[in-house]
């Protein structure tokens, strides 16, 4: 069956740095969009960022200038690299595939296990 992989969560300080990684494995063919997701306590889950296949990006304003969200060559990772972390980037991260075609058919909104992100002040 199809996975996606998150690490590289843990613990930092404010002003830190962590990237992220997810790797999506199995029989896949192809995948379109990539995107973090990330969902704090008590909040709804919200879009980090987005990165398609041809490379666009999209970010929420509030990492904008501080994540950067990048494709490994085989196009089956995706990177979030997040500098001068602050304690409201607090979360648990998720990774997202919008649309991937595998052996065993069309997968929409794949999600990963999520990992936690926490920073201390």
């Amino acid at each position: 069956q199809v996975q996606l992989v998150e690490s590289g969560g843990g613990l930092v300080q404010a002003g830190g740095s962590l990237r992220l990684s997810c790797a999506a494995s199995g029989s896949i063919f192809s995948i379109n969009a990539m995107g973090w997701y990330r969902q704090a306590p008590g909040k709804q889950r919200e879009l980090v960022a987005a990165i398609t296949g041809g490379g666009n990006t999209n970010y929420a304003d509030s990492v904008k200038g501080r994540f950067t969200i990048s494709r490994g060559s085989a196009k089956n990772t995706v990177y979030l690299q997040m500098n001068s972390l602050k304690p409201e980037d607090t979360a648990v991260y998720y990774c997202n595939v919008d649309r991937m075609i595998t052996a065993w058919g069309t997968k929409y909104d794949y999600w990963g296990q999520g990992t936690q992100v926490t920073v201390s002040s």
